[in-house]
């Protein structure tokens, strides 16, 4: 995992380790999403990432879904992020 320096590393670990959900589909999800902002060296995204993270499995796999949407416009925002990753 290549780190741009205006991520602090010890923190694009910490995020790395916190998207394995023990889910696969998720744990592919949010490393992609994760590598993307990495290498744009988002801040702001990988902030509004962190927030996301900090939800529960089943919650996010709802949003991930399309069964349910944050109420948060942030996380939508990522949610929204994360899926049309994944569609491309």
């Amino acid at each position: 995992m290549t780190v741009p320096a205006a991520i602090d590393p010890v923190r694009a670990r910490r995020l790395h380790w916190h998207c394995r959900r023990g889910m696969r589909e998720l744990d592919q999800l949010f490393e992609r999403r994760l590598a993307q902002l990495l290498a744009a060296a988002d801040l702001a995204g990988i902030d509004r990432f962190e927030r996301l993270l900090e939800c529960e499995d089943d919650q996010l796999w709802r949003w991930c879904m399309g069964r349910e949407r944050p109420d948060s416009a942030d996380l939508a925002a990522e949610i929204d992020a994360i899926r049309a990753g994944d569609q491309a």
